[in-house]
This record gives C-alpha cells, sequence and structure tokens, in this order.
C-alpha cells in the first residue's frame, strides 16, 4: 500500500466520522423540552401511572417517550452505565449512585412529583383482610410459616423487595417461603389463584390495572396494615396516603440524566404541573401538589322556565 493510497484511506475515514458525529448532533438537536423522541425508563411498579401521564403527554406535545419497564436495580445500573437518561423511581439516588455519576461529569436532577404505596394482597377466598408488619418482619426474620404462609414479590430485584427488606433488616433473597416473579402483574394473577399466599405489589396495579388484569384484581382484596408503632389496621387508600396514616408509602421521582434541554426537563415540569397532578390525584395517587379549584361565584341566580 504506497502513500497515496493511505492518505486517501485516512481520508475516507475522516469524512466518516465527521458525518457520523454531524448525524448524532442533528439527532440531539432535533429534541427539545417538548418536541423528539427519548427513551424514559419506568420502576415496573409503578408503570400504570406513568404510562398514563406519557399517554396525555404526547397528545398535548409533538414528542414520543419510549417506556422500558425495569426493576429498580436494572435502572439504577443502567443509569451508571450511562445508558439510561430519564428514569421514574420510588427513590432518590444513594451517596454512592450520585458520585459515580458525578466522576462522568453527569449532574442528575430529581424531582418529585407524587406519593404511592406498596400494598399487600390476598386471595379473596382467605377470611383475613389484615396484617401487622411486625408479623411480616418476624415471618422474614425466620423464613418459617406462621401466621404467614408466604410472600410473593414481583422482583427480588424490585423497590418493593429492596423497600420490605430494608424494613426487616435482612435479605428476604436468602429467605425460605419468598416467591418471585418478575412483574407485579405475575403477582396479582397468582394471588388470585392461590389462597393463603401474600402478594406485595404497588398500589397503582390495584388503582389502575390494565383491562386484562381486572378480572384477576377483582378476585384478590388489598390488606389493612398495621404499623410498628400504630394501633389501627390502616388501607392505603388516597387520604390515608395523604396524611400519613398508611405505614407504606413511598414517594416518586423523576431523574434526569440527560445534561441538555430535552424531553427529561419537559416531562418532569409536565408531572409537577397543574396538568400532570390532576392525572395523578384522578390516579388515586397523592399528587405532590394538589391542583387548583377554580369557584365560580354569581351574583344572580337564573332560574330555567318550566
Amino acid at each position: 500500500m504506497n502513500k497515496f493510497t493511505k492518505t486517501i484511506i485516512g481520508f475516507l475515514l475522516l469524512a466518516m466520522v465527521f458525518v457520523f458525529s454531524c448525524q448524532k448532533k442533528n439527532e440531539v438537536s432535533k429534541e427539545t423540552v417538548l418536541q423528539g423522541k427519548a427513551t424514559l425508563y419506568v420502576d415496573e411498579s409503578i408503570f400504570p401511572i406513568i404510562e398514563d401521564e406519557v399517554a396525555v403527554f404526547e397528545t398535548q406535545y409533538d414528542a414520543k417517550l419510549h417506556l422500558v419497564a425495569k426493576s429498580e436495580n436494572e435502572i439504577v445500573n443502567a443509569m451508571l452505565r450511562d445508558t439510561a437518561k430519564i428514569a421514574v423511581l420510588t427513590r432518590t439516588l444513594t451517596n454512592a449512585e450520585l458520585g459515580t455519576l458525578k466522576s462522568k461529569k453527569i449532574l442528575p436532577k430529581t424531582t418529585k412529583f407524587a406519593t404511592d404505596a406498596i400494598a399487600f394482597i390476598k386471595n379473596k377466598k382467605d377470611k383475613d383482610t389484615v396484617v401487622n408488619l411486625i408479623d411480616i418482619i418476624n415471618f422474614l426474620k425466620v423464613g418459617k410459616p406462621t401466621v404467614i404462609k408466604g410472600l410473593v414479590f414481583d422482583n427480588i430485584n424490585s423497590s418493593t423487595a429492596r423497600y420490605i427488606s430494608e424494613l426487616a433488616g435482612v435479605e428476604i433473597a436468602k429467605q425460605k417461603n419468598i416467591f418471585s416473579f418478575r412483574t407485579n402483574e405475575e403477582v396479582v394473577k397468582y394471588v388470585s389463584e392461590n389462597q393463603g399466599m401474600i402478594g406485595v405489589i404497588g398500589i397503582n396495579w390495584i388503582f389502575q390495572p390494565p383491562l386484562d388484569l381486572q378480572e384477576f384484581v377483582d378476585r384478590v382484596n388489598v390488606m389493612s396494615v398495621k404499623g410498628i408503632d400504630s394501633e389501627e389496621y390502616v388501607l392505603p387508600t388516597q387520604d390515608n396516603l395523604a396524611s400519613g396514616k398508611y405505614p407504606l408509602a413511598r414517594h416518586l421521582y423523576i431523574i434526569n440524566c440527560q445534561g441538555y434541554s430535552g424531553l427529561g426537563m419537559g416531562f418532569a415540569s409536565f408531572l409537577g404541573g397543574e396538568r400532570g397532578q390532576r392525572i395523578i390525584l384522578k390516579s388515586g395517587l397523592v399528587p405532590e401538589r394538589f391542583p387548583s379549584r377554580k369557584i365560580m361565584i354569581r351574583n344572580n341566580v337564573i332560574k330555567e322556565k318550566k
């Protein structure tokens, strides 16, 4: 290969790199806060409410958000690998996780937009519809069936599993009589068909089940929960979540690592805005800010003619 040929090949390689970089730059430039395309990673336990929010957002703006439902661990790992830029989680990032992102010069923006809850469900044929958190914790620590036959989780790497694990102070993956699937949907179906088991899911799957899941939801009961320092059993209703009575409430966050004014910023603003908060309110969850209500005052009352 002579010198001239090497020069031509080198020039072609540089041209290809230049064209590719321009193409990538143009793809990013097409995305703004209210238009373009982006991928949104969503904690599977809260997928229904985010699906609703995205549906309205896309009808209102020239935007397309591709939803990817994953477990909490999978999403966080994707963010640390810089493959997930926008995510909705049930917790904020830890100091260690933030440190990893900052070492890559990524500064996440976190927005809290709602409160949901972890719910315990049981087959409707079971007589008991209440559960004491102390019994759950003791069951996990001992690992043997007592008043509880078994716990069913969506995914051992999920936010619900992590929450209950931290509450009990044990790694639930190593305990006996713990069952896990892949999704909340599978947990609902399993509990609806098996007596004695307690399912652990995000309450949003009960408030807003997909149409094909409704028949299974109708076959389960949401259990009232007695907190560790409480004397009453409380259902995960919207009022109880808002008042702080329900012991397994948790906040929802959108975390944006895009680093530019893209759909991550636009969707976060939408979630926290009037329209997004109304969708939260109607879903049965608790919005971070309750939407305002306009009251019309009329000086004269017009009577309709009979």
